[in-house]
């Protein structure tokens, strides 16, 4: 063991007392096990000296197999988003430099919203949708046109586009991953259902941002990041509303920036408010996996990315203390777009 990194964390007298308690274990069993080929049985005594002893080094050992065991779900999340942000960029490659939309606008007549997944079309598809179509991996096993599956059909094509640590959270508008659609390309019209409204940020070029300090997508809380932690309800897999905008991964697969404005879009269009909210959820032993716009996966804390927590554990919406330098594209902290422009 490094002499620094020991002293540091005060772990060189530990570690020897821990090995002189393996070392005497070991010793103690081997002579126990020595004396049953003599002939000789356990005593009481020596019976529960063996108990007490594994008993300890069970209880030692399996919360560093816990920890491990969560690494490991940490890493396959992070391994899974790598190959997601990859067709974000196969996706701008193939569409003259256009980062992919959150959810295109709803059109009408309703054959207008039918849009080419790569195993069949589907009804206004989803930014994860589409990226996996350009990866060459398909979100759904059956796409659907049917208007009534918008929100509701299973991500059940690829276990790629799934969070281990929310492997239930499969539903199209509850999902367990969320686009910076403010920055990056938000097709909503800027009056829900108006086309002549205009788009609220569209087209965006790929190639004008600076994609190394650019969030691209991360594991999402949804619509529950702006309520107390105490308050959230868990996710409703079946792609339902909640009315009260409290269930965990609520329009998750939209995230909204740290800092938002009393003017700007929300997760939740119908529900453009800053107590509803988007944000990270930090889902891997207290920190969030965040992909960014040049492929590459980080594991950080909300805080590390821009955001405000207050103590109850909601996210604060509206406060200078939060920044967007890593949301905008530009590295530097600006509004997200207005609806009212």
């Amino acid at each position: 063991m490094p002499k620094a990194w020991g002293t540091r964390l005060g772990e060189p007298q530990y570690m020897l007392r821990l090995g002189d308690l393996w070392e005497q274990s070991r010793m103690g069993i081997r002579a126990l096990i020595g004396g049953l080929r003599a002939g000789r049985g356990f005593t009481l005594i020596e019976l529960l000296v063996v108990t007490a002893i594994i008993a300890l080094l069970i209880g030692i050992l399996l919360p560093a197999l816990a920890a491990a065991r969560e690494s490991g779900r940490t890493i396959v999340c992070a391994s899974r988003m790598r190959q997601v942000a990859a067709g974000w960029q196969i996706y701008a490659n193939e569409n003259h430099d256009i980062s992919v939309p959150a959810q295109p606008g709803r059109y009408f007549p309703e054959e207008l919203n039918l849009y080419d997944v790569g195993n069949g079309l589907h009804y206004r598809p989803r930014w994860f949708v589409l990226l996996g179509a350009a990866g060459g991996f398909y979100a759904y096993s059956q796409p659907s046109t049917d208007v009534s599956d918008e929100h509701s059909l299973p991500v059940d094509g690829s276990d790629v586009f799934l969070c281990p640590n929310a492997a239930d959270w499969i539903s199209t508008r509850n999902y367990g991953y969320g686009y910076n659609h403010q920055f990056l390309g938000n097709t909503r019209f800027r009056r829900n259902d108006d086309p002549s409204s205009g788009l609220i940020r569209f087209p965006v070029r790929a190639s004008s941002l600076d994609a190394s300090i650019t969030v691209m997508a991360a594991d999402s809380l949804g619509t529950a990041a702006g309520k107390p932690a105490a308050l959230r309800t868990p996710n409703r897999a079946d792609g339902s509303r909640d009315p009260q905008l409290l269930a965990e991964g609520g329009h998750g697969y939209a995230l909204d920036p740290p800092r938002m404005t009393t003017s700007c879009d929300y997760a939740d269009i119908r529900s453009r408010s800053p107590e509803h909210r988007s944000g990270p959820h930090e889902r891997h032993r207290g920190k969030a996996n965040f992909s960014w716009c040049d492929g590459h996966v980080s594991t950080e804390s909300a805080t590390d990315v821009g955001y405000v927590k207050r103590g109850d554990g909601s996210f604060e919406a509206i406060t200078d203390q939060a920044t967007n330098a890593r949301f905008s594209g530009r590295g530097i902290d600006l509004d997200p777009p207005s609806v009212l422009d």
